[in-house]
């Protein structure tokens, strides 16, 4: 077995995927970058959820906000929905799956807000589900996504910002969603602290 040819494939459809999304991104990106900046500077929060690999990558994301990125600074507001193991197992035996993360927009959230909805497929039902509620409470969506966006494509509001990784898979979008939710804190940083 070649499993150096194997790795080497690997890097290069990473850096295929990479090339991609740079050329694709970069526009959601920016405008993405200013719906958490405006939400954060009015004394609003980010919420943030998904499943898996997915669910990891919000929590990480709220862990640089509330803790720092790469430089110091005050700490922000953000909460991952998918981290409290006492409401996830309450609200899923209670209500089912599916409103585990929609039950806390609603009891969380509010007009102002930011809800970081993340999907690979863009098919989850617990996160449409959240982001349904958070449309009904006036709160922005910015939907991290892959495989031509799923269902979100027909949810999103105008409003709403869609980084949908052109990739079918599932590995490749998850290694750019973290790229991309890195360069959302250098942007948060840079409004903040400076170049």
């Amino acid at each position: 077995m070649d499993f150096s040819h194997r790795i080497s494939q690997h890097f290069e459809e990473n850096n295929n995927a990479l090339t991609l999304s740079a050329e694709q991104l970069n526009a959601p990106l920016v405008t993405a970058t200013q719906c958490l900046i405006q939400a954060l500077d009015k004394g609003n929060k980010v919420l943030a959820c998904g499943n898996g690999g997915s669910a990891a990558d919000a929590q990480h994301f709220i862990a640089e906000l509330v803790g720092r990125f790469e430089r110091e600074r005050k700490p922000l507001p953000g909460i991952a929905l998918n981290t409290d193991t006492s409401i996830l197992t309450a609200v899923g035996n209670d209500y089912g799956y599916n409103t585990v993360f929609s039950r806390q927009v609603e009891a969380l959230g509010v007009s102002g807000d930011v809800l970081v909805a993340i999907t690979t497929s863009g098919n989850s039902t617990n996160v449409i589900e959240a982001i349904k509620v958070a449309h009904e409470k006036g709160i922005r969506v910015i939907a991290l996504s892959g495989k031509k966006g799923g269902a979100l494509n027909q949810l999103l509001n105008p409003s709403d910002i869609h980084l949908c990784v052109p990739h079918d898979r599932t590995m490749r979008i998850q290694e750019i969603h973290i790229l991309l939710l890195h360069i959302l804190c250098d942007g948060i940083d840079l409004h903040l602290l400076g170049d």
